[in-house]
């Protein structure tokens, strides 16, 4: 839990990281409300938002002294001290440190939205010192949870059910379709202002803040024209497989410069990889191919324009949306597969593809799979089965979930059991379960009306 980072008594400060406007500065609010209820005296925490113009070229020592003098504590008082912002000061990462050290009675906070910045700053100079916590965008649990309709639309699992289910499948799709569109920033979800114009708030607010300044800020970069139109493009192929030969020729790149620059994106939160794997389950040792996913699915509607259920690319949308449940733990052990048939498989098709594939970190053995599909036709098409039934079969898979947009069922296929389950449901479950198994923050009904009237 984020609080139990903040009261540890081990002698290194939290940095909170996290893509722009997903509530960080109310999460500290929070954790600061958290500290007073358990007893905390309010004059032992120091809250500064460095982003403040009077706050310019202020060393966070003298901060922290101002601070000392002016509540006349002495030597080895406990107190906690958070910097909001705190990537406007440069060097931040050196100063912090040294506080950390010589201030060992205290406990440092600290949180950006310059989230490149502070990770790479946070690894390079907070090694032994800093612990890092991320907070990413809502998950499709969170969103039900904000616009008070989870407990309408979702009836949670019994004891010997894997899934939740809905009482009204077609209005969880509605909702589903909100998400993918504008539910992964709190400010949207609340906000009729902003999901009218997502172009100026998410556009504007979030991925120009994000290109325009903190990138080229801190990685120097001088054509920034080149990376908005690579960014551009994979945002509008987010889920979809891609190359760099591709992305090279769609962006008149080179594919070093490519590479840099994705890795520039993953680091800002933007976006994120899923690497590839064969039939076999054997990773490629040079990644020619890999599927890009935006962390926030909200991104692509607010630089194009907002998805309908029926539109072609709401599949690649919603298998976006499903990944990014996953921001909350570790997505590090999931992955695609995608190999090349031959000989008389060839007449299933030239290619077989899995979505999702869970591998065991130990010995890197497939432990389920997930197939999206936005339909309630391709569960029962022996064409859609193809390529599961000869992935299961190879790795002889126990279990495996194929998505739908409406149907619930349970499917037999060559000794492994596969669920088939409504997509939405099927997010939503992601989300609910990962949140629960970190406890970390929980984004409660209170911050959603802190949200909504802010």
């Amino acid at each position: 839990m984020f609080m139990d980072l903040v009261r540890t008594r081990v002698n290194r400060a939290v940095i909170l990281l996290g893509p722009r406007r997903v509530g960080k500065t109310v999460l500290v609010t929070h954790c600061v409300q958290g500290l007073i209820d358990a007893g905390v005296d309010p004059k032992l925490i120091f809250y500064a938002s460095i982003d403040a113009p009077t706050y310019t070229n202020i060393p966070l020592g003298e901060f922290v002294e101002f601070f000392i003098k002016r509540n006349k504590l002495e030597d080895g008082t406990p107190f906690f001290v958070i910097f909001d912002e705190i990537q406007y000061l440069s060097d931040w990462e050196r100063h912090l440190k040294v506080l950390v050290d010589r201030m060992p009675n205290a406990r440092f906070i600290a949180s950006g939205s310059a989230a490149a910045a502070l990770k790479l700053a946070s690894t390079e100079s907070g090694a032994g010192r800093f612990t890092e916590f991320m907070l990413p965008p809502l998950t499709f649990s969170e969103y039900l949870h904000f616009i008070s309709r989870e407990d309408e639309l979702i009836l949670q699992p019994g004891p010997n059910a894997s899934f939740a289910s809905s009482p009204d499948i077609d209005e969880l799709n509605v909702e589903f379709q909100n998400y993918i569109n504008y539910g992964g920033y709190p400010e949207a979800v609340f906000s009729q202002d902003v999901r009218s114009d997502a172009a100026r708030y998410i556009k504007n607010d979030v991925i120009e803040k994000v290109l325009l300044r903190d990138l080229p800020q801190l990685y120097g970069i001088q054509n920034i024209q080149e990376l908005n139109k690579l960014f551009t493009a994979l945002a509008y192929h987010t889920g979809q497989e891609m190359s760099l030969e591709k992305l090279a020729s769609l962006s008149g790149m080179t594919k070093p410069t490519i590479t840099r620059y994705i890795e520039y994106l993953e680091a800002a939160f933007l976006l994120f990889r899923v690497k590839r794997i064969d039939q076999t389950a054997k990773s490629f040792q040079r990644e020619r191919t890999f599927k890009v996913h935006l962390t926030n699915s909200s991104m692509r509607a607010a630089l194009f324009s907002p998805a309908s259920m029926d539109d072609k690319v709401f599949g690649h949308l919603a298998e976006t949306a499903i990944l990014s449940q996953w921001f909350h733990t570790n997505i590090d052990d999931i992955y695609y597969a995608r190999w090349k048939r031959s000989g008389p498989r060839r007449a299933l098709g030239d290619h077989g593809e899995i979505d999702i594939v869970c591998c065991s970190m130990s010995d890197f053995k497939p432990q389920w799979l997930v197939e999206v599909k936005w339909s309630d036709a391709a569960p029962y098409s022996e064409n859609s089965w193809a390529s599961i039934d000869e992935f299961a079969s190879r790795h002889a898979l126990e279990r495996g979930i194929v998505t739908s947009r409406t149907l619930t069922e349970t499917i037999t296929r060559g000794g492994s059991e596969f669920g088939i389950c409504p997509t939405a449901l099927y997010c939503y479950t992601v989300g609910k379960n990962t949140v629960a198994s970190r406890r970390d923050f929980p984004r409660s009904r209170q911050e959603s009306r802190i949200f909504s009237e802010t």
